[in-house]
């Protein structure tokens, strides 16, 4: 197993040690939570870094890295729904966004293709406006609202970001190992 890979592995292991960060802190500003939740997304970063850089990218980690994010996202916002922070139709046209990614993923992968998104910045600005706006809820900082707008905010540039990849996707057909 390389270092990308394990980078991704210690990032699901993050998950419950962020769930239990943010449930065992009263305080409304759960700042270990945030903390965890920062160093997952070093993380992220790190092993995507690494794996391009030194070409150590692999089946799994192109199947394992995105699962960890969603995974993480998924209880990040279930933490944030429960403690009444972010309402049920943010989170769930979030999660609705990935679950029409994956659907799409799989319909090409049966037919023998794969989707492949070039990277641009819009995806990267989607990101950094979820992290700020994420960090700020779970400080409730600077209000209890500031956050939320920019998280509507957020949900609406994901889907500006996806239909972008989308347009800009290319599918290639893959070798499938035979075992």
């Amino acid at each position: 197993m390389n270092l990308p890979n394990m980078l991704t592995l210690l990032r699901l292991l993050l998950i419950p040690c962020y769930l239990w960060a943010f449930y065992a802190t009263s305080s409304p500003h759960k700042v270990l939570a945030l903390l965890v939740l920062l160093f997952a997304g070093l993380t992220d970063v790190l092993d995507g870094y690494i794996a391009r850089t030194y070409k150590l990218e692999t089946y799994a980690g192109q199947l394992l890295d995105p699962l960890a994010d969603k995974l993480m996202m998924v209880a990040v916002l279930f933490s944030l729904i429960q403690s009444d922070r972010v309402p049920w139709l943010v989170a769930g046209l979030l999660v609705l966004r990935d679950v029409l990614m994956i659907i799409g993923a799989t319909f090409f992968y049966f037919q023998g293709k794969r989707a492949v998104p070039k990277a641009n910045v819009w995806g990267k600005m989607t990101t950094l406006c979820y992290y700020v706006a994420i960090c700020s809820i779970i400080l409730a900082w600077p209000s209890d609202t500031s956050g939320e707008v920019l998280l509507w905010f957020t949900v609406a540039l994901s889907y500006v970001t996806t239909a972008l990849y989308v347009a800009g996707m290319d599918i290639v057909t893959i070798r499938r190992r035979v075992y």
